[in-house]
């Protein structure tokens, strides 16, 4: 497929963005513990309440999107990462981190829903969920090659470079701003008068059930991050390097195969397909690592790559089934509120996959990896009743 020059800049902008990501993600919590003067707990509570402030600003701030246009609104919220990124450098006490935490937080909110809208502006309604999923190997390939940038940062291991680490990032902030606002085609704001109403998308009860479901379906992240390394170190006779292995396996099968399953999901009917097939998928992956409580040596290995290769085809296609409904649910005049409000999913199941994994599936061993298994599963098979339903109310609104 050939994309647009909008589109093209737009993929550009993502990768220069995330590769300053990638930098702070390998550097951040050292910088903070062990520069900033942080404790571990004090980096934890920090966090957690910056997460909670991005969940309840997120659509508010699509609302923003859709009033000032998606390209004003996200140059914006990525010119105040750029300065929180900064004022970081900084920081030596709780209470300042707890602030500025939450405000990088919700300003990564606010450009959630506006990305999502921009790209439903620059790119045909049969291209978005493509856009999205080149976005997302742009994302992958620039963190890759971010934690790679850091390696030097970590192995230095001085102050001044941790400070430089995180002025990068900011740099890399003002950098995709300038291109967001100036090198993209301007797409329009919706007057207030012309528009949904502010907040529709917090009214709309089975929007918010898909994104529940999605959340739940969003913790693959947490399982890939935390679970399989926490119970690959703890139940597992595996050697701990085979978590590297693994956390590269995800990165290359995304970069080659996201798009590829991206495939049928750009109508509703195949976005919700792929978010029941996901569910089916991550419930198999937990399925395979709870088999190995009960094995050793190569064939534990063989089976975490198993679950590994299964978990990222499950994680693919929860993302391309999340654009798809997104996109063909939310009405016209209202990308912004509703991709916020989407938003919100992942950044649900970020808040609950880490208390899940840890106390459940890696606590109780194979009973508790089944369990996980079966909300995976359950989530999935929801799905298509929820958006099926949440479809047949627009079309009864239409008539």
């Amino acid at each position: 497929m050939s994309f647009s020059t909008g589109v093209r800049r737009l993929i550009g902008a993502t990768l220069v963005n995330t590769l300053g990501n990638g930098v702070y993600a390998a550097v951040g919590a050292l910088y903070l513990t062990r520069v900033a003067g942080l404790s571990v707990a004090q980096v934890g509570a920090g966090l957690t309440v910056a997460a909670l402030a991005g969940l309840v600003t997120s659509t508010p701030l699509g609302v923003v999107a859709d009033r000032l246009g998606p390209n004003r609104a996200y140059a914006g919220f990525l010119l105040l990462n750029a300065v929180t990124m900064a004022l970081l450098t900084q920081i030596h006490s709780f209470v300042p981190f707890v602030l500025l935490a939450a405000v990088t937080s919700m300003a990564g909110s606010g450009q959630r829903g506006a990305t999502g809208a921009l790209v439903a502006g620059l790119a045909p309604a049969a291209d978005r969920v493509r856009t999205r999923a080149i976005m997302r190997v742009a994302t992958n390939i620039g963190m890759g090659v971010g934690l790679a940038l850091a390696g030097v940062v970590l192995a230095v291991d001085r102050r001044e470079f941790y400070v430089l680490a995180l002025l990068v990032n900011a740099a890399t902030y003002l950098v995709t701003a300038a291109v967001i606002r100036y090198g993209l085609p301007a797409v329009p704001p919706v007057p207030r008068a012309s528009g949904p109403s502010a907040l529709t998308a917090l009214r709309d009860r089975t929007f918010l059930g898909f994104v529940a479901l999605d959340g739940v379906l969003s913790m693959h992240a947490a399982l890939a991050q935390i679970g399989i390394p926490l119970w690959v170190a703890t139940a597992t006779d595996a050697p701990r390097w085979v978590v590297s292995v693994l956390l590269v396996l995800n990165s290359v099968a995304v970069i080659l195969l996201q798009l590829r399953v991206t495939r049928g999901t750009d109508t509703l009917s195949g976005a919700a397909r792929a978010g029941r097939r996901a569910g089916l998928l991550l419930a198999i992956t937990c399925g395979v690592l709870a088999v190995t409580d009960a094995t050793s040596g190569p064939v534990t290995i063989a089976l975490l790559v198993v679950a590994a290769l299964v978990h990222v085809v499950g994680e693919m296609l929860q993302s391309a089934g999340g654009w798809g409904v997104s996109f063909e649910l939310s009405p016209a005049g209202a990308q912004g509120q509703y991709q916020g409000a989407y938003a919100m999913s992942r950044q649900l199941g970020d808040l609950t996959g880490p208390v899940l994994l840890t106390s459940v599936a890696v606590a109780w061993g194979w009973p508790g990896w089944l369990l996980t298994g079966a909300v995976f599963l359950t989530a999935g098979l929801l799905i298509p009743a929820v958006v099926n339903q949440r479809a047949t109310v627009a079309m009864q609104l239409q008539t």
